[in-house]
């Protein structure tokens, strides 16, 4: 199946960067959210990533304007049913998932491709919910999307070759790097990164280090570019948490166990950097630890 246009769900920090990366390698884009704002500050976003790159000489002011030129945007989940493939990059919960795709699927063409973003939620499941599981899969960017080279593809149980083959070669086109992953929790980035952050958590949950120790030590001792704790403000500690709840859950491993302190900050609305205050106070000119 020939993909030249793509209908992408939730404009947040990951549906605007799926949004950039397809517009400038030619896709024509849909984009959705639930509020105007919502989709005014994505589209001005792009705008400004795409500017940024402009100015650094990676792509020329054309592509810029050509790039913005091929996404439009609509309040009306339903708009998006006439296109090819569906990107859901909403919120990391499997009933918002749901009923997306409930929401959905009256409208779609029938070879639209369904995928999803999710970080850890099992495509299977994700899949038996809709009218075509045979054209489902798990399609999981890495955030920063425009600067991050890999992409996740996840076959569920149901999800047939065709498909597979369709979105490896929508990933080539988009110039970057696909890694073939099985339907299992969190695939594998996450299932090797999130329990990294989590016994960073333990570590200053038990004392053993403070937030700047822990970061530095990461960051010198074993050449990370940024420090776990100061990852995890980045990803989003709500989302750290989902995702060590998801291998909890799915695996029955005590390994996985979410940190106390973890589950703490996300009760007290640190989330890190979305909300100012996480393992760092982002609200000065410099982050400061909480800890």
């Amino acid at each position: 199946m020939d993909i030249k246009t793509v209908g992408i769900v939730g404009a947040g920090q990951m549906g605007n960067g799926i949004a950039h990366v397809f517009a400038l390698a030619g896709f024509d884009v849909l984009l959705n959210d639930i509020t105007q704002p919502a989709l005014d500050k994505a589209v001005a976003l792009i705008d400004r990533n795409l500017e940024r790159q402009a100015s650094r000489g990676k792509i020329s002011e054309a592509d810029h304007d050509a790039a913005l030129a091929r996404i439009k945007t609509t309040l009306k989940l339903s708009d998006l049913g006439q296109t090819d493939l569906v990107i859901e990059a909403a919120t990391e919960r499997e009933t918002v998932k749901q009923a997306i795709f409930e929401d959905l699927l009256p409208h779609l063409k029938p070879t639209t491709i369904l995928t999803s973003n999710t970080s850890s939620i099992s495509i299977t499941r994700l899949a038996s919910r809709t009218d075509r599981p045979e054209k489902f899969m798990g399609f999981h960017f890495m955030n920063p999307v425009p600067v991050m080279q890999l992409v996740e593809l996840i076959r569920g149980i149901a999800t047939d070759e065709p498909t597979y083959r369709a979105l490896l070669a929508v990933v080539e086109k988009l110039g970057k790097t696909a890694a073939s992953a099985e339907d299992f929790p969190a695939f594998i980035v996450n299932r090797i990164l999130m329990p990294m952050i989590n016994e960073a958590v333990y570590t200053l949950y038990e004392g053993v280090g403070s937030v700047r120790s822990i970061d530095e030590s990461l960051k010198l001792g074993a050449n990370h570019p940024m420090g776990p704790l100061e990852l995890a403000d980045f990803i989003g500690l709500d989302t750290c948490l989902a995702i060590m709840n998801v291998l909890h859950d799915g695996l029955a491993d005590t390994k996985y166990r979410p940190c106390p302190l973890l589950t703490k900050y996300v009760e007290a609305g640190w989330l890190g950097r979305k909300t100012q205050r996480g393992f760092y106070d982002y609200r000065g000119e410099v982050p400061v630890p909480t800890r």
